[in-house]
């Protein structure tokens, strides 16, 4: 994470850059070049991942997790160099959680394209520079593919549980569609089959902040100084995000109208909620990359399961795990019907609900209901 030192402002990007603090990550190095569905080939790809628990030696209690858009590999831990975010699934791993670390093998990878060590556009290509606008496109099945790799790095043939939630849920259904021998169990949280045009539509604005970013520089802007990074733009794009991951009630529940205190906004001052969106853009652009949110973005508006395998009913039926897909009662970004027609699709699958006023956020708040659905997953 390139630092701002003294000046306060925010760093041209919030990537995990060579040479900061490692942290908890360790890294795998596939041989040789990796081809993508475009075409394109990624000379040389690493990927970052983090681990928990110890591995059987038959391999079977390995689990993996995907993490969301803007997550990384820090899913359990405290802030520490190199992690400035504790884990974002904190209270679900460790000893004795529902994924107890006692009897599982957690492990946590940085998608391909992200920012937290992952080959992404923030990343040195090999001839010294970043990757920035050269970066190709990358697929939600692209991103899996170098997970199967990941996976038979580790020794490990068949994941007793895939668990992914939004973006997250997207690869983790991609797995279970890709190499449907090769999960056991499969939790998906909040993420359809294939994306929707209104979730698309939802997305087109956010990419559009950051592309009319003077300092976006057509994507070359990872070598700028601390301010010169599209930080304005990826701060827009959070917000509108941010808006649609919580629900309306929390919001006028949690705000109503109030102003900011200290403000008055018929004087140009800050509603609260207004404040509360500026504080989550501010966290955001110092700890992820601009260009990262676009190309996983991208990924996400391309996520359909049915793409050339004869529609997502095909697709569906090909999955062998055993199968919870969790809507969330007051999402308006990825609405429960989108989720209960995925349960519907896959043989045997079960469908279940969080109750929760948080809206699509509520699989990374609602622990309790969360680690319950975890728990009978893996009976």
């Amino acid at each position: 994470m390139t630092s701002p030192g003294s000046t306060g402002l925010p760093p041209a990007t919030g990537a995990w850059q060579a040479g900061d603090p490692v942290g908890r990550r360790q890294w795998l190095r596939p041989d040789g070049a990796v081809r993508l569905e475009s075409g394109a080939l990624l000379p040389e790809v690493v990927l970052a991942y983090e681990t928990w628990g110890t591995l059987a030696a038959d391999g079977s209690n390995a689990v993996l997790i995907e993490h969301a858009l803007t997550g990384n590999s820090h899913a359990a831990g405290e802030v520490e160099p190199g992690h400035p975010s504790p884990g974002w699934w904190d209270g679900l791993i460790g000893p004795g959680r529902a994924l107890d670390t006692d009897e599982l093998f957690v492990v946590v990878s940085n998608v391909l394209g992200g920012c937290q060590g992952s080959t992404g556009p923030a990343s040195l290509a090999p001839d010294g520079g970043h990757w920035g606008s050269r970066f190709p496109r990358v697929t939600i099945r692209d991103q899996v593919s170098v997970e199967v790799a990941l996976a038979d790095a580790l020794g490990i043939e068949r994941w007793a549980a895939v668990l992914g939630g939004s973006m997250g849920g997207m690869r983790a259904l991609e797995w279970a569609v890709m190499r449907p021998e090769r999960v056991r169990a499969l939790l998906v949280f909040a993420s359809p089959a294939a994306a929707s045009a209104d979730q698309i539509a939802w997305a087109s604005p956010q990419l559009h902040a950051i592309l009319a970013d003077a300092n976006w520089r057509g994507g070359d802007y990872h070598a700028a100084g601390p301010g010169e990074g599209p930080h304005r733009g990826l701060g827009v794009a959070r917000r509108i995000a941010h808006a649609t991951y919580r629900s309306e009630l929390e919001l006028d529940r949690r705000f109503g109208r109030r102003p900011q205190v200290g403000e008055d906004p018929a004087s140009g001052g800050r509603f609260a909620v207004e404040s509360y969106l500026d504080h989550h853009a501010d966290k955001l652009v110092r700890r992820f990359d601009a260009a990262s949110y676009v190309w996983l973005t991208r990924s996400m508006n391309g996520h359909d399961v049915g793409r050339d395998r004869g529609g997502v009913a095909e697709a569906l039926a090909r999955v062998r795990a055993r199968t919870i897909a969790v809507g969330v009662d007051s999402d308006r970004l990825y609405p429960p019907a989108q989720v209960r027609a995925l349960a519907d699709g896959i043989p045997g699958a079960r469908y279940a609900e969080l109750a929760s006023p948080y809206g699509h956020d509520s699989f990374l708040i609602e622990t309790e209901q969360v680690a319950a659905l975890v728990k009978d997953l893996l009976k």
